[in-house]
């Protein structure tokens, strides 16, 4: 068995997820979506704790987002206004899905 370097940090998987968040064009994500992969995350609800509780695979807390419309696949609709408009978005990668949240002002 290996040991650890007592220089190695163990991040904790928050801060991980927070430091892998990045705005992004909409337009870039485009992939994502055509293989619907993108998940919308309302302005509502924190897209860092949202992210956290699915890597977690906290199903119950997902499904009460779902249903309540706080979380939900990027529609058709939604990805053509982001496209034409251009937006950014938040953006983090939590396999196999990209969670996006629109920058609203």
């Amino acid at each position: 068995m290996m040991e650890k370097n007592n220089l190695e940090i163990v991040e904790e998987p928050l801060q991980k997820i927070n430091r892998e968040t990045s705005k992004i064009n909409w337009n870039e994500l485009l992939p994502f979506f055509a293989k619907g992969m993108a998940i919308y995350v309302s302005h509502k609800v924190d897209l860092i704790r949202v992210a956290t509780i699915l890597s977690n695979d906290d199903e119950n807390q997902f499904e009460r987002w779902l249903k309540e419309g706080l979380v939900a696949h990027v529609t058709d609709d939604q990805a053509s206004a982001w496209y034409e408009e251009k937006i950014l978005v938040w953006a983090v990668v939590i396999k196999p899905w990209v969670l996006v949240q629109p920058i609203v002002d």
